[in-house]
């Protein structure tokens, strides 16, 4: 028998018989190996393909925190986290502008208290700081009223703030004015007025009254005793209720709050400013808090 030509039909139809062998047979495979699939399995997709969300992921506990605000600003764009050096120094120019704002606003307000403010100088110890309001308050509003005591003279010296700067410039006009037994000067004050803290002053009509009963003393020498400056008042004035001594390690001399038992004691001891207690001349005035009560501290175990 003659062999078989290449190219013949017979050998094309061959060649297409055993292909068709091969595929059946990859198809055979591919069922057998579909038939052992979980059919209860979910389908697979893709994270590519995925329409929700993915789910969200714990943060680590040292990962930096991205501050988005500073997207496209300053640096060329360039971000930067919060706390890092960047960042800290935009909080510290924020910080110190509005210091800068707070200090501005009080040299502004000191300054006004200023320009609202007299001095008034050589002042009679006789004169008291309700009196002398009363005087200067024809020239406009008072505001706070200040007698001060000078310690190298018998005399004394206050300042006066109004409400507004036309009451300051008209009390100029009082100067030469005789208050008690002598003429004062009246100068525009360089200094405003230092308020009293407000924790200290009156709060109740029993602290009111207190106060009125009370005389403040400074430039008492650093030697005399509680009992002197006590003996000292009741020997001229009346009796003391409640006396309290204060001084410390800066200070030359010292001061003190005396309160008396009648109202009448306080007023004679106004009188007393000038006279000599100790080695020195003690100056008295008026007082604008009561003397507190001391507190017993209870010690720790």
């Amino acid at each position: 028998m003659a062999a078989v030509a290449e190219g013949s039909p017979s050998a094309a139809a061959a060649a297409a018989a055993a292909k068709e062998v091969e595929y059946q047979a990859g198809v055979r495979k591919l069922v057998d190996l579909l038939s052992n699939l979980n059919p209860a399995a979910k389908e697979f997709v893709p994270s590519s393909a995925a329409t929700s969300p993915p789910p969200k992921k714990a943060l680590s506990a040292d990962a930096p925190v991205f501050d988005y605000h500073s997207i496209g600003a300053g640096n060329g764009g360039a971000s930067f986290y919060i706390g890092s050096p960047q960042r800290r120094r935009g909080n510290g120019y924020i910080n110190q502008g509005r210091r800068r704002t707070i200090d501005r606003v009080r040299r502004a307000e000191r300054e006004d208290s200023i320009r609202r403010t007299v001095y008034v100088s050589e002042l009679d110890h006789t004169v008291t700081e309700e009196r002398l309001a009363d005087i200067f308050a024809t020239c406009g509003q008072v505001v706070d009223c200040r007698i001060c005591g000078d310690p190298h003279s018998v005399l004394r010296f206050a300042f006066i703030e109004f409400a507004d700067e036309e009451g300051a410039r008209t009390a100029l006009n009082l100067g030469g004015t005789i208050f008690g037994f002598y003429p004062v000067r009246v100068l525009p004050s360089k200094t405003a007025i230092l308020p009293v803290n407000p924790k200290f002053l009156p709060r109740t009509e029993d602290e009111k009254e207190m106060v009125m009963r009370t005389v403040y003393c400074t430039n008492i020498d650093k030697m005399v005793t509680q009992l002197d400056v006590k003996n000292f008042f009741e020997g001229l004035c009346g009796e003391v209720s409640r006396l309290r001594l204060l001084g410390d390690n800066v200070h030359s001399t010292r001061i003190a709050f005396v309160e008396f038992v009648h109202a009448e004691g306080a007023i004679m001891a106004l009188n007393c400013s000038g006279m000599i207690l100790g080695t020195l001349p003690v100056r008295v005035s008026p007082s604008k808090t009561p003397v507190k009560p001391r507190v017993n501290r209870v010690g720790s175990n």
